[in-house]
């Protein structure tokens, strides 16, 4: 604040600097959404590994298309994941423990899944004051174990001196809701639980039916926070994978499954990986897929061809079928990494980690069928091995002549965008005028003088490569009366060499002078 001088002599303040750093968001935090073994429902869990996944919602399983699509992201180079399970008709596993004489205290599994079956509880009464001459009757010590089939403890958890009091501060609901990953309270009896070693559970718990449509984006799921919208509680995603619903059957999101998702990524800046149909089994059958807009050309969407041939470690490693867009969320994240989210994800160094063979090999030709559509090819080639060879969003055929025609530019506008978004919510409410728009130019111009550094846009000068503009030019008197202050952002994005074209002529010999 100002400084009221009252004495000769020197005086400090402390001015608040204009510079208000815009920090860039992440560019390949990737969800999936789909069936698991066990975990929470319709809630997004951030995972950073696929140990994490492993803990959180049960490792593969035969019938989880999504499980496996996980572990190829993070084996290709992924870090990030938003974990969305979903569920078709699947229930909670009970553990009864009997009481003395009166009903029995029902404990629940923490969320629905056979995996509750394998829970077993017990309780004694050997708490702190069991040897008082007057101990509370009401309090005793909670054993939980969840049991392989084989036998081996997989976890256990204790909970000791918890009480059927509900004024207690270890009233057992309360402690079991915030501290128990394998357990929640159902009904708790009035009397007092007898004392018993640990009990085998009722064996209710069931995975339910296979998964369908209406599980993601069904009718009624919008606005409810649930299959899809369950995403509405994350901060932020950048590229989306539904793998199939039923790998047993390979159903898969049919086309307005994935309009309803792409419409939903648009609002929330992401990409949409989209699968090719298993109907896709040699190139003429993509190629008259793509004629036929089986799947949603849009900017915001990529689409990879073909499936992928992997081991499968629940099938002792024999080779399996799966779809691409585990792997190249991967493969994404990888490049995002390695150069930037401005490298398209194809090339030599895009390699396919773990992928044994692809469903169809094709040529030179054969690609260049599905190129000029929006298809993206996965190729093999001598040496390099298996690796991305595409770099177009699906909105990438030539017939449309979209700006939006490279993933990487589409990828690139969406990291802006976002970024600037997040990094401008300083700006509201601020007085409208120059020094307003003096701020602007000086924080958004630092965050694309930092990309042009990196190696973001073409030309040899940020004059060349971006330009900001924020100025009375912009924003009118008009649009200061509506509160309104217009940034202008634009850039010169780098585009991925397709074509790489050698010219070769023949020198006729020179005489020598």
């Amino acid at each position: 604040m100002p400084t009221a001088p009252t004495y000769p002599g020197v005086y400090i303040e402390e001015l608040p600097s204009n510079v208000r750093t815009i920090v860039g968001v992440a560019t390949s935090i990737t969800a999936f959404l789909g069936r698991a073994r066990r975990g929470s429902i319709d809630k997004p869990v951030r995972i950073q590994s696929f140990a994490d996944f492993e803990r959180r919602f049960g490792g593969l399983w035969t019938k989880s298309a999504m499980s496996y699509a996980v572990q190829q992201y993070f084996l290709n180079g992924g870090t990030d994941a938003l974990i969305v399970r979903v569920h078709n008709g699947a229930t909670n596993a009970e553990v009864h423990l009997p009481g003395d004489g009166g009903p029995p205290t029902v404990l629940e599994a923490d969320n629905p899944g056979e995996w509750g079956n394998a829970l077993a509880a017990g309780v004694d009464h050997l708490t702190d004051d069991h040897n008082d001459p007057m101990p509370d009757l009401k309090r005793f010590n909670l054993f939980l174990r969840e049991v392989a089939l084989d036998g081996t403890i997989l976890t256990t958890e204790t909970f000791r001196n918890v009480s059927v009091d509900s004024a207690s501060p270890r009233f057992v609901e309360t402690v079991l809701e915030q501290e128990s990953s394998l357990v929640n309270l159902k009904t708790l009896s009035a009397v007092r639980p007898a004392e018993t070693p640990l009990a085998a559970n009722a064996g209710s718990g069931g995975d339910g039916a296979a998964m369908g449509a209406a599980q993601i984006t069904g009718p009624g799921l919008a606005g409810t926070h649930r299959g899809l919208w369950a995403l509405d509680k994350a901060d932020i995603f950048n590229l989306l994978c539904i793998p199939p619903y039923d790998p047993e059957a390979d159903t898969e999101p049919s086309k307005s499954d994935y309009d309803t998702a792409l419409e939903y990524c648009q609002k929330r800046r992401a990409m949409l990986i989209v699968d090719p149909p298993k109907t896709w089994v040699d190139v003429d059958a993509a190629e008259s897929g793509a004629l036929t807009s089986a799947f949603p050309q849009d900017p915001n969407a990529v689409i990879y061809f073909p499936r992928l041939r992997m081991g499968d470690p629940l099938h002792e490693n024999r080779l399996g079928t799966f779809v691409p867009c585990g792997v190249m969320a991967g493969v994404m994240a990888r490049t995002d990494a390695q150069r930037g989210v401005w490298k398209a994800p194809a090339g030599i160094d895009a390699t396919l980690l773990g992928v044994s063979d692809l469903a169809y090999r094709m040529t030179d030709g054969e690609n260049g069928r599905l190129n000029p559509l929006g298809v993206n090819c996965l190729r093999t080639f001598p040496i390099i091995g298996n690796v991305a060879w595409g770099a177009r969003s699906s909105r990438g055929a030539d017939q449309f002549a979209s700006q939006w025609k490279y993933i990487s530019v589409r990828r690139l506008a969406l990291y802006i965008e976002e970024s600037l978004y997040r990094g401008s919510q300083w700006a509201v409410f601020e007085p409208n005028d120059e020094p307003l728009w003096a701020q602007l130019r000086l924080n958004v111009g630092g965050f694309m003088q930092d990309l042009f550094r990196k190696g973001a846009f073409q030309g040899s000068s940020p004059r060349q490569a971006y330009l900001v503009k924020c100025d009375q030019e912009t924003t009118t008197q008009g649009d200061i009366d509506r509160g309104i202050v217009n940034i202008i952002v634009g850039f010169a994005p780098l585009k991925p060499a397709e074509f790489v074209i050698i010219k070769i002529t023949q020198l006729a010999g020179q005489e020598q002078a």
